[in-house]
C-alpha cells in the first residue's frame, strides 16, 4: 500500500457529516496497544497523521494547533521554568514550550510509548529533536495517575494535550474537575494551565462549553480560546486556566516582549493577535451557558457526535 492513489481516509465528524481525506501516498500504517495509525501524504494538506482514523494533524498548519496549545500559557507565565506536558505524542506541544529559553525541566507523560517510538522517526518535523533535549524528561504512563502521585511537584506551567473524550475511552477521566484539581495542586503558587478541549464550531462546542464551566470550579482565572485549523475544517477550542494570572489583562506588547526576551519566534500566536484567540464568537458564549455543565468522575463528559 504504499502508492495509495484513489484511496481515502473517512472520519465520522458527525451523524450528520463525514470528512474524507484522500490519501495521494500511505507512508506508513500499523497498530499499538492503544490505537491504530496512519501516517499520509495528502493534497493540500501534505504528511498527515491518522489515529483510529480521525486526522490528527497535518504539515500544512500543524503550528497552528501547538502554538495554541503551549504558547498562550508558556507567555503568560513570567518566567516558566518547569513545564509538563499531558499527551502531545508527536513531540510538537513539548517542542513549543521548550522554544522559551526560560525554560530548565520539560516533562512530558505519554501513555503509548509504541506511537512515540514512531513519531521520532517518522514525524521528524513535528518534534523538531524535542525529545532530545536535555531538558526533556520523557515517560509512558497514564498522566493522571502520575500527576496525582507529584502532588507539590510546582510546575510552572501544565499543557494537557490529551484525546477527546471518547465513549469507553480512557479520555474522559482527563476532562474532569477531579483532574484539573490535580492539576492545580502539582503547580506553582502562579502556575497556568492549558488543555485542547475539542470543536469550537456551532455544531458541536458543548465539550468545549464544559471545560470552561469546569475549570471555573477549580480556577479563579479562565478563559476559552480557539484557532483556525484548516486540517480538522473547523475552529478548534482550548482553555486556559490560571491561580493568578489573568490571560485578558496581558498587552500585545508585553506578549511581543516576553517573545523577543525568550528567543520565541511565532507564525499564529502573537501580541497583535492575543485578543482575537481569545474574543469567543456569540455561540460560544451561549453554549457556555446553556451547555456547559460541571464534569466529575461520576458524570463525565461523552464524546458522541
Amino acid at each position: 500500500m504504499s502508492d495509495a492513489t484513489g484511496m481515502f481516509i473517512n472520519e465520522t465528524h458527525t451523524s450528520a457529516a463525514i470528512w474524507q481525506y484522500r490519501v495521494e501516498k500511505m507512508i506508513l500504517e500499523g497498530k499499538t496497544k492503544y490505537q491504530t495509525y496512519q501516517i499520509a501524504d495528502v493534497p493540500r494538506f501534505g504528511k498527515s497523521l491518522f489515529l483510529d482514523y480521525n486526522i490528527q494533524t497535518s504539515l500544512l498548519d500543524e503550528y497552528v494547533f501547538h502554538e495554541c496549545m503551549s504558547q498562550p500559557a508558556m507567555t503568560l507565565h513570567p518566567n516558566p521554568q518547569k513545564v509538563l506536558v499531558c499527551g502531545g505524542g508527536e513531540g510538537a506541544t513539548l517542542r513549543e514550550a521548550l522554544f522559551h529559553n526560560t525554560v530548565k525541566e520539560a516533562v512530558m507523560v505519554d501513555i503509548d510509548e509504541e506511537l512515540v517510538d514512531m513519531v521520532k522517526v517518522h514525524m521528524k518535523e513535528w518534534h523538531q529533536g524535542a525529545f532530545e533535549d536535555p531538558r526533556t524528561t520523557l515517560l509512558h504512563t497514564d498522566a493522571r495517575a502520575w500527576i496525582q502521585e507529584h502532588k507539590g511537584a510546582n510546575f510552572d506551567v501544565i499543557l494537557s494535550d490529551l484525546p477527546n473524550p471518547h465513549e469507553d475511552g480512557p479520555g474522559q477521566m482527563l476532562f474532569t474537575k477531579e483532574y484539573f484539581q490535580l492539576c492545580h495542586e502539582a503547580m506553582s503558587e502562579n502556575g497556568v494551565f492549558a488543555m485542547q478541549a475539542g470543536s469550537a464550531n456551532e455544531n458541536y462546542p458543548a465539550c468545549m462549553a464544559c471545560c470552561i464551566k469546569t475549570l471555573q470550579e477549580v480556577f479563579p482565572y479562565v478563559a476559552g480560546y480557539y484557532g483556525i485549523v484548516s486540517t480538522f475544517f473547523q475552529p478548534w477550542g482550548f482553555v486556559l486556566a490560571s491561580k493568578t494570572l489573568d490571560p485578558m489583562a496581558i498587552s500585545a506588547e508585553e506578549i511581543n516582549a516576553r517573545h523577543a526576551a525568550r528567543g520565541v519566534k511565532l507564525k499564529y500566536y502573537t501580541g497583535r493577535f492575543h485578543q482575537a484567540c481569545f474574543t469567543l464568537p456569540e455561540y460560544l458564549v451561549r453554549a457556555v451557558e446553556n451547555e456547559g455543565r460541571i464534569l466529575t468522575d461520576a458524570e463525565p463528559f461523552v464524546w458522541d457526535a
